[in-house]
C-alpha cells in the first residue's frame, strides 16, 4: 500500500503557526514596551521559549517511530504524573495567581498539565490497544459483554488513571484543563467502542463533581453567575467577559486594522485566554470566520487521519488529538463570545505560552507521524 503523507495538514499548521506570531508580534509590542519599555520583549521570549522549542518537539514526534511511542506512552505518562506533583515543592515549583502550577528548571519554566493532554492520550491509546493486541477480535467481543469482566478490567483501571489526573489538578486549581483531559480521554475511550454505559456512568458522575466544585469554590461560583449575567458587576467578576464582548464586538465586519486594537491595554489576559478577542477587535468577523474556518479544515484533515489509519493505537491517538485540540478552541472562543463560562485556557498555536504551544505541535507532529502510515 502506498502511504500518502498529509501535505493539508502541513500547510494549515504552518499557516495557523505563521500568523499566530505575526498576530502576537503587532499585539505584544505596545504592551511590552509600556511595561518594559522594549517593544520586542514578548515576542523574543515566545519565539525562543516557546516556538523554538515547540518545533523541535514537534520534529521528535514526526520522526520517531510510533512503535517506541506506544512501547514509551506509560513511562513517559508517569513521569508527567510525578512532574504534575512537583510543582508543590518549594524552590521548584512556581506559585502564581494563588495557584501551583509551573517548574523552574534553570530558567525555563513549564506547566506540567499542559503536556498531559498529550501523555495522557498516548497511554490510554497503548494500553487500551494492548488490550486490542492481547486478544483475538471475537474473545474481545466476547468479554466486553460480560459485566464482571466489563467492571475490573476496563472500568475500573481507567476510572483510577482518571482519578490519579483529576487529584493532582484539583490540587492545583486547574479545574478547566482537568475538563479538557477528561473529556478527551473519555472520547478516546468511548472511541474504542467500549459498553455505552462506561461512558454515561463517567459522564454522570463528572457533571456530578462539577456541580459540587463550583459550589464549594466561590470563585467558580462567580464565573457561572457572570457568565449568566455579566453586566452585574461589570468592573469586578465582569469586568474580563464585558471587556472582552466590546472588543469583539467594536470590530464589525471588516476590523480595525492589524495593530489597532485599543482595548488590548484594558481587556485582562488580552495575550492569552482572550487573545481572540483582539482578533475579532483588529480583523472582524471576517477574519474570525477565517480563523475559525483554519481550525474546522484542521479537524477534518485529523478526521480523516483517524479513519485512514491502519493500526488501533493510530486511530485512538489520533482522535484524542482531534477531539482535544478542537474542544479546546470551541470553548476558548465560545468563552470570549459570552457563551460560555470564562474557562481560563489558551486558544491552540494562538495565546502566549510555550508549555501549551510545545504541546500542540507535538500533537500536530503526531498527526502526521501517523498519515505517513495511514
Amino acid at each position: 500500500m502506498k502511504k500518502r503523507f498529509n501535505y493539508t495538514l502541513l500547510f494549515l499548521v504552518f499557516g495557523l503557526v505563521g500568523f499566530s506570531m505575526l498576530f502576537f508580534f503587532l499585539l505584544s509590542g505596545p504592551l511590552a514596551l509600556q511595561r518594559f519599555n522594549n517593544t520586542y520583549f514578548y515576542f523574543l521570549h515566545q519565539l525562543v521559549y516557546g516556538l523554538a522549542p515547540a518545533i523541535i518537539f514537534g520534529l521528535v514526534a514526526y520522526f520517531i517511530p510510533l512503535e517506541y511511542i506506544k512501547k514509551w506512552a506509560p513511562f513517559v505518562v508517569l513521569v508527567n504524573i510525578v512532574f504534575l506533583f512537583l510543582v508543590f515543592i518549594p524552590g521548584i515549583g512556581i506559585k502564581a495567581g494563588g495557584a501551583s502550577r509551573w517548574l523552574n528548571f534553570g530558567g525555563f519554566t513549564i506547566q506540567p498539565a499542559e503536556f498531559l493532554k498529550i501523555s495522557s492520550i498516548l497511554y490510554l491509546s497503548a494500553w487500551i490497544a494492548s488490550k486490542f493486541e492481547d486478544e483475538d477480535a471475537s474473545g474481545w467481543k466476547s468479554n466486553i459483554k460480560k459485566s464482571y469482566h466489563n467492571i475490573i478490567y476496563i472500568l475500573a483501571p481507567f476510572l483510577i488513571f482518571l482519578g490519579i489526573i483529576f487529584f493532582g489538578l484539583l490540587l492545583q486549581k486547574d479545574a478547566s484543563t482537568m475538563g479538557i483531559i477528561t473529556l478527551t480521554l473519555l472520547a478516546v475511550y468511548f472511541s474504542a467502542k467500549t459498553p455505552i454505559w462506561h461512558t454515561l456512568l463517567i459522564v454522570f458522575a463528572g457533571l456530578s463533581l462539577l456541580f459540587f466544585m463550583v459550589k464549594f469554590e466561590p470563585y467558580r461560583l462567580d464565573r457561572w453567575l457572570v457568565f449568566l449575567n455579566p453586566g452585574q458587576d461589570p468592573l469586578g467578576a465582569g469586568h474580563q467577559i464585558t471587556q472582552s464582548i466590546m472588543s469583539l464586538g467594536s470590530g464589525g465586519f471588516f476590523g480595525k486594522g492589524l495593530g489597532m486594537s485599543a482595548q488590548k491595554f484594558y481587556l485582562p489576559e488580552s495575550m492569552t485566554d482572550s487573545i481572540f478577542a483582539i482578533i475579532g477587535e483588529e480583523l472582524g468577523l471576517i477574519g474570525c470566520v477565517v480563523i475559525a474556518g483554519l481550525f474546522i479544515a484542521l479537524f477534518w484533515q485529523g478526521i480523516r487521519i483517524y479513519r485512514t489509519s491502519n493500526d488501533k493505537f493510530s486511530k485512538l491517538t489520533a482522535i484524542g488529538i482531534v477531539f482535544w485540540i478542537s474542544l479546546q478552541t470551541l470553548i476558548n472562543m465560545s468563552s470570549v463570545a459570552g457563551i460560555f463560562p470564562l474557562a481560563g485556557i489558551p486558544l491552540p498555536f494562538f495565546s502566549y505560552g510555550g508549555s501549551h504551544l510545545a504541546v500542540e505541535l507535538i500533537g500536530m507532529g503526531l498527526l502526521l507521524n501517523i498519515s505517513k502510515h495511514s
